[in-house]
Parts: C-alpha cells; structure tokens; sequence
C-alpha cells in the first residue's frame, strides 16, 4: 500500500519524472543563485563594512559552509523516513528568508550570521533531492538524471553573479539580496504542490525496506573504502572549485581592471557555457561506460581533474581578458564532470533506505573540506602574499591552489580500484 502522498512504481510516467526534475533543477538552481550572489558582491561589500579578504572568506565559506555541511547528515536521517518533498519546501523558504536577511546587514557579524542562516537552510535541499531522483529514474538512466539535476550548479551560479553584478551596479548590493530571496520565498510552497514522494527503491530490488539508523549507515560504508576514496576526491577538487566561484570575480577586478557590471556578464559566462558541457559530458559518459566497467564512474572525473589543472594554469597567467575567458571554459567543463558520476556512484554503494543518509555524509565530507576550507584558504595564502605582489597576490595564491586537482585525480583513481567490491547488490 501506498500512501496518497506517495507514486508507487510504475504509477509515474515519463513525462512526470521529467516535470519532477525540471522543478527539482529548478530549487537547485535558487540554491546556488543564494549561495552564489555573495561572490559578485564581495568588491562592494567588502568596500562598505570594511572587510579584510580572510573576512570576506570566512562570510563565503565557513559561515555558509559549516552548518551546511553538518546538518545535512541529521536533515537526511529524517529524509530517509518522512517526506522528502515537505523537508525540501521548508528549507527552501529558510534559506530564501536568510538570504534576503543579508540585504539588512550592517557589519561583519550581522551578515555573517545571515550566511549561517543560509547554510542551515540549504542543508536540507540537496540529498533528498538526490534520494528523490534516484526512486524516480532506473539505474541506466540515473547519471544522466543527476548530470541533468546539476546543471542547476552552472546556471544557478551565472544567474546568481549576473543578477548580483547587474543589480549591484543599478541600485546596490542590498537589493540583490532582498529580491532573489524573497522570490524564492514565494516559490517554496509551490514546490510543494508540484511534486509527490515516490516509493523508496521503485526501481530496485530492495523495495519498502525499512529506513536505517546513521549508526547502520555509517557502519556500511566504513566497509566500503570506495565511498570516502570517492568523497575525498571530490572534496579535493571542490577545496579549488568553491575558492574559484568565490574569488575569480575579485580576480577580475584586481588583475584586469573590470568593473563590476563587467565581471558579472564575463563570469557568468565562464560559469554557464563552460559547466553546462561538463555536467552533461560526465553523466553521458558514466551510463555509457560504466554499464562496462564500474571503474568508469571514478576514472572518468579523476581523468578530468588532472587535465584542468594545466588549463586553468594557462588561463591564470595570461594577461589578455579574452583570451583568458576562452582559456577557462575548458578547465570550467572539466571541473564539472565528476557531478554525475560521483553522485550517482554514491547512490549505488549502499540500498535505497540509506541513500539519503548516505549522500548527506558525501555532501558532509565535501563541504567541509571543500566549501568551509577553499575561499579561506585562497584568501589567507592572499592577505599572506600581498606584501611581495600587491594586487595580484590572488593570482598567484590560485596558482597554488591547482595542485588539489592533481590529488583528486590521484584519489579518483584510488577509489576507481574498490568500486566493483564495494557496489550494492540488491538482495
């Protein structure tokens, strides 16, 4: 029996597995534009409460990251044994809520705390989503519906610096804030409305398996080496990937003389054309081959992280603006690519009960590393390296920081070599 909030198997045809990932796209996408519209405004918020660049990359990272990245495990506890669908809608309107909480700040601490705020309400909206997607999309299809899902990454972030940027330059900083959150305010108990919960493991063996405890969860995938192989890898390229969304706008105005409307449509850019291709190029690739060798879901981001870095180095030490926007859409794509394969890999490590759980322990080790520790430490290595270059001390402190994606790759192929043993066999 189901319940009438839930689709049994079979019950959702194509057509709404697709209406229910185009609004799933579309919360992810008010996701990253939240999570991303402060990068943009880093010059003129800076500039107006006198922040320092260590401080800018605590209110980036650590502000949004650390409860981000912690609640989410509990948050996905709850996932896994009632209503993904309500969960997502009443963080959505938290962090929106937040989100326009920082057009009121007045210092440091005050949008500081507007950051937390945003943290605790978007750690609710990414592994049910995930747990959602993989009961609504069989096995052979499900890297390419993960890929699909992130594109909401590219696009939520272009659109989070192009409407930051625009509206920053026309009115002010503040405004960008109070209007992207309030609109996703009103958007949230529409998700509601739009989308039902299907059966856990509709497309699996392991259909209405009880929901497992953490402590299970965790004691599965401590038997599995792949599966912290796997998070460490992608939290190794995210430490570089969230440093970059979070400085490349600074970049560009300090290297390159832009102004701040500038900056919005040249990165913007990057981040659109140059993600979009990644994303999907990953998830088309994992279907196809890793219905081969299971490796594949691990080699092929492990293969796309080492080519990015010399890229990205290319691009970093030009001095022409639009050579350089030609030299990082490639890296861009390339950075990208591990989204769906690793998401999706991670969903087939442990059975259906765990895999909100499972994807929040992912997201935990990611966000940690990657979102709480990358813009500090790009903006610590740049207040440290000021006195020798001046304004181009950014540069070079990204410089450095592209060694994280040689041991990503190095992870990657690690944890490609216990995939096979490690996968879940439905019973």
């Amino acid at each position: 029996m189901t319940s009438l909030t839930e689709i049994a198997p079979g019950q959702a045809s194509r057509a709404y597995r697709g209406w229910v990932l185009f609004v799933l796209i579309v919360v992810y996408t008010f996701n990253f534009i939240d999570r991303q519209i402060v990068s943009i405004l880093a010059g003129p918020i800076k500039a107006e409460l006198g922040l320092t660049d260590t401080q800018l990359g605590l209110m980036v990272g650590v502000a949004f990251g650390l409860f981000y990245a912690t609640l989410a495990v509990p948050i996905a506890w709850l996932a896994d044994r009632y209503s993904r669908v309500w969960i997502m809608t009443l963080s959505f309107g938290i962090w929106s809520l937040f989100t326009a909480g920082c057009g009121l700040a007045g210092n440091f601490w005050q949008i500081f705390v507007s950051r937390l705020g945003v943290g605790i309400g978007e750690a609710g909206g990414v592994a049910p989503a995930y747990s959602l997607i993989a009961d609504y999309f069989p096995r052979g299809s499900r890297a390419r519906a993960m890929a699909l899902y992130s594109f909401a990454i590219p696009i939520g972030s272009a659109l989070g610096v192009l409407f930051g940027g625009l509206v920053a330059s026309a009115v002010n900083w503040r405004s960008a804030f109070v209007i992207v959150g309030l609109t996703g305010a009103v958007l949230a108990p529409l998700f509601r409305l739009a989308v039902r919960d299907p059966v856990r493991g509709a497309h699996d063996a392991d259909v209405r398996v009880a929901a497992s405890s953490f402590g299970a969860v965790f004691r599965v995938l401590l038997r599995k080496p792949a599966f912290f192989l796997l998070s460490l890898a992608a939290s190794s390229g995210s430490l570089l990937g969230y440093g970059l969304i979070a400085w490349l706008p600074s970049f560009f105005e300090r290297s390159f003389g832009m102004t701040l409307q500038e900056r919005a449509v040249f990165y913007a850019g990057i981040l659109l054309l140059g993600g979009v291709g990644g994303i999907w190029l990953g998830g088309w690739l994992a279907d196809r081959l890793g219905n081969r060798s299971k490796r594949a879901y691990a080699l092929i981001p492990g293969c796309a992280a080492l080519l990015s870095a010399p890229f990205f180095l290319i691009a970093f030490l030009s001095t022409e603006k639009w050579v350089t926007f030609a030299l990082f859409l490639i890296p861009q794509a390339l950075s990208l690519v591990w989204l769906g394969p690793v998401i999706a890999c991670v969903q087939q490590l442990v059975p259906p009960s765990m895999r909100s759980t499972a994807s929040a322990i992912f997201l935990l080790i990611n966000n940690l590393i990657g979102l709480c520790v990358g813009p500090v430490f790009f903006g610590r290595v740049s207040d440290a390296l000021r006195p020798y270059y001046g304004a181009e001390s950014l540069r070079y402190a990204i410089v450095i920081g592209l060694g994280f994606y040689v041991l990503s790759a190095f992870l990657f192929w690690l944890a490609s070599r216990r995939l096979e043993r490690d996968w879940h066999h439905a019973s």
